[in-house]
């Protein structure tokens, strides 16, 4: 019998997750049970329990993930080949409102942190000096600036000085213009940032005087501005605004602060069929943690939660909520629409080597990271959160876009969940979480937690703790993630693209 074991996650699932690649004839098991394989299944892919007629759904998770296209006999492999979509244009959604399940508490857990405490209230988990360009034309004067003042200013208090390259702000116009301004002023606002140097070229249409509107909630003491067409030697002013903003820095000290304070932004990539078994799940047990304890969490990936939306709208803290769950949801599948765009035109085909087969599963498995919390506010892009709980978020898919959607909302770490490894870190701490222990093993560089253990006996709600204790340390300064050792920090700001 091959030592390889099903996993079922759900009593009416239908098909299971194969834990170890498995060949055809292999005989393997599924609790007491034993099933033959009919075919060669990778780890991480889906195999029928029982016979499936032409047309039934493929249960996953206790939910249909799509129908078979073809009759699927038990032992066989489920994926792309045999299964298909059921979701289909937009959906009318009714509010039936599901009350959230409590969260045990462990006493010996912290509920504190050493942060940063801000003039205007906000919390830095990080005393860094940040420079954000409105035009991209200027990335490498930003560039050379940020590691000019690194070398010179970093230490003693300043955490390190750090520049975000974007290509935007030159001749965009509309929504373009509008979202790089948002972004950028999310950025401006974050309090990991005890300082921000504005940089611009002067003739660009984000120019300095154009983007100070979006500013005024940035208190002023923490905001320089220079306009590169108007100084003679741009490398001496920038330094000298930088030793101003430094100065400011050093007056901020660590200081015990509950850990309601805190905002941790929750998203996944290069996800597999592990993802939502192990950390996804994992990664909403923390979720449900801080949110117990007064502090707020941040999901985004909007169209990732198409086909799961419904969990999250029946989430919703009171009806006005729901309202904004549909609008949020409806209103990326008219921008998929209006550009020309399949809805459903998803998982990406590195998901579907992981395993991942059709939209709905993928989107049940990544709305885990949401844990079971009561929905409390849905955040238009930029927007920062103020309402403890879990925030909705709106940004797109892509990684970089959502995690830098995620860090203008303000989050102070991210936890980032993924079965086939990233490099890429936002502008925060960035703590990389694997699905599977190959994965940890193999990518040391990358990744900082290893959820694979779940699947070799290890206890969630352990694991848990000692991942919400790590967020905690992140938080006081006591570790760096792998992104801030290896200074992998990047932005990416959505565009509302035009179709020719």
């Amino acid at each position: 019998m091959c030592a390889a074991k099903i996993l079922r996650i759900h009593d009416h699932d239908n098909v299971g997750v194969v834990t170890e690649s498995i060949s055809k004839g292999d005989v393997v098991a599924l609790s007491d049970e034993i099933l033959q394989a009919t075919e060669d299944i990778l780890r991480g892919h889906k195999i029928a329990l029982v016979d499936i007629p032409e047309g039934t759904n493929i249960v996953k998770y206790g939910y249909p993930i799509g129908h078979a296209t073809q009759y699927i006999a038990k032992g066989e492999w489920v994926h792309t080949h045999n299964v298909q979509t059921n979701l289909s244009g937009k959906t009318d959604y009714a509010y039936h409102p599901v009350k959230p399940m409590a969260t045990p508490q462990k006493s010996d857990l912290p509920t504190s942190f050493e942060g940063y405490v801000r003039p205007n209230g906000e919390v830095g988990i990080r005393n860094e000096i940040w420079i954000l360009n409105t035009v991209g034309c200027v990335n490498k004067a930003a560039e050379a600036l940020a590691r000019m003042a690194d070398s010179e200013l970093r230490g003693d208090g300043i955490d390190g000085v750090y520049h975000f390259a974007h290509p935007y702000g030159c001749s965009h116009l509309g929504d373009d213009l509008t979202y790089t301004q948002k972004a950028l002023a999310g950025l401006a606002r974050h309090p990991n940032a005890a300082g921000v140097l504005i940089l611009g070229l002067g003739c660009e249409n984000n120019r300095i005087s154009s983007f100070r509107p979006f500013l005024q909630d940035v208190p002023e003491e923490k905001l320089r501005f220079l306009a590169l067409q108007d100084v003679d030697d741009e490398f001496e002013e920038g330094m000298r605004l930088l030793r101003e903003l430094a100065d400011y820095a050093r007056t901020f000290q660590r200081q015990r602060v509950p850990v309601a304070r805190l905002k941790v932004g929750l998203k996944c990539g290069g996800s597999d069929g592990f993802s939502g078994i192990t950390a996804n799940p994992l990664v909403g047990r923390v979720s449900d943690i801080l949110v117990a304890n007064g502090g707020t969490t941040l999901l985004t990936e909007v169209p990732e939660m198409f086909g799961a939306e419904t969990i999250l709208m029946n989430r919703a803290i009171n009806d006005t909520v729901f309202q904004h769950v549909v609008s949020l949801i409806n209103d990326f599948k008219d921008y998929y629409t209006r550009h020309g765009q399949v809805i459903y035109e998803n998982p990406s085909p590195g998901n579907k080597d992981g395993g991942i087969t059709t939209l709905e599963e993928k989107s049940l498995g990544c709305t885990q990271k949401g844990g079971t919390a009561s929905v409390v506010d849905v955040l238009p892009y930029g927007t920062r959160a103020t309402t403890p709980g879990l925030n909705l978020v709106q940004a797109p898919g892509n990684d970089m876009v959502s995690v830098t959607a995620l860090v203008a909302a303000g989050a102070h770490i991210v936890l980032f969940t993924t079965g086939r490894g990233t490099p890429m870190g936002a502008a925060v701490p960035t703590v990389k979480i694997s699905t599977n222990t190959p994965l940890y093993e193999r990518k040391k560089n990358w990744i900082d937690f290893n959820a694979g253990t779940l699947l070799t006996g290890d206890d969630m709600d352990t694991l848990a703790a000692e991942l919400y204790r790590r967020v905690v340390d992140i938080a006081s300064g006591i570790e760096e993630t792998r992104n801030e050792r290896n200074g992998f920090r990047e932005i990416a700001i959505f565009k509302d693209g035009v179709t020719l």
